[in-house]
């Protein structure tokens, strides 16, 4: 009888590692809690592609749009914590939406096991075309000396082109008029037909109207200059440096999966992100990719605490 009970004794103490041995066994769904074609839709697919091949199953992206993202993410928050449910999340839900939304169901500092950090993109501060200044210096100038007269558009409550913004504008010292729209498109739209006067937003939704001259970029919120828009000064050239700003994202796992799984998978988006072929892909797109420190669970776990604690203040204040 003592053979048999130690035994089974062996066998469940071996199970939990044999289980992470074998993972995954099946498809793996990541949540991305937009709509498919956004810039984190289109980071998520690019690093999931090659991750399916180092795992040797399929990651399926499902998107779970709402809420400024935070619909998604609850959702897969409250999965099963196998390794079968993890999400891409970013600046805003796992960062802004604690000052944003008095009833969200999760907190982004304890609820989650982080995987990694994905890739960044960077902002650009961009006007109408026959916006009446030459430099980032003279738009603040004019800002400040017109701030009942002019309005910035955004893609929402909770959208990067909303909180990039106000951390914008509260640097600036000025609170414009706000006008928020149903998505960058119909924003970006009325900023090219001069109805608004400007916005923040990731340089992937902006590139094609810089370059076709039917917006101006006074600056990049990014320590270097982009090779997609080589022209475009950091804001630390044009005279703001202190406006860096990234939309990052980064995968995560629900609370307690276990750490095996949370490895391999780890280990999975870092051969993601230093295959050649899937970097030109995200380099190509302006993203910015995280150096060898800002590579795993640990740091992403400490940037998300220190993200909650920047934006929390800002974005109250503009409340």
């Amino acid at each position: 009888m003592k053979k048999t009970i130690l035994a089974l004794a062996s066998v469940a103490a071996l199970a939990g590692p044999v289980q992470a041995q074998t993972y995954p066994a099946r498809p793996v769904t990541m949540v991305v809690p937009f709509a498919a074609g956004g810039p984190t839709d289109i980071v998520a697919r690019i690093v999931a592609e090659h991750m399916s091949k180092t795992l040797g199953q399929q990651i399926v992206v499902e998107n779970v749009a709402g809420a400024g993202g935070t619909t998604g993410i609850t959702r897969a928050a409250q999965s099963k914590n196998d390794g079968y449910t993890i999400m891409m999340g970013h600046m805003g839900t796992h960062g802004a939406a604690p000052a944003l939304y008095a009833n969200l169901k999760y907190d982004p500092t304890k609820d989650f096991e982080p995987v990694g950090m994905a890739a960044g993109t960077p902002i650009l501060i961009v006007a109408k075309k026959a916006f009446p200044a030459n430099n980032l210096k003279e738009m603040i100038a004019y800002l400040k000396a017109n701030p009942d007269k002019v309005n910035q558009a955004h893609a929402g409550i909770g959208a990067v082109s909303h909180m990039t913004c106000v951390l914008f504008n509260s640097q600036v010292g000025i609170k414009p008029t706000a006008v928020p729209y149903s998505g960058t498109g119909p924003a970006l739209n009325d900023l090219v037909s001069g109805q608004v006067d400007y916005m923040c937003d990731q340089i992937v939704n902006l590139v094609t109207q810089i370059k076709a001259g039917s917006i101006r970029a006074y600056a990049i919120a990014s320590a270097e200059r982009s090779p997609a828009l080589p022209d475009v000064p950091t804001t630390k050239e044009a005279g703001m440096p202190e406006y860096e700003v990234t939309a990052w994202n980064a995968i995560f796992a629900p609370k307690g999966t276990p750490k095996e799984i949370v490895t391999a998978l780890s280990s999975a988006l870092d051969k993601a992100l230093d295959d050649a072929p899937t970097k030109a892909r995200l380099l190509e797109l302006g993203g910015v990719l995280p150096s060898a420190k800002e590579r795993g669970g640990e740091w992403l776990g400490a940037f998300v605490v220190k993200e909650v604690a920047r934006w929390t203040p800002v974005l109250q204040a503009s409340k």
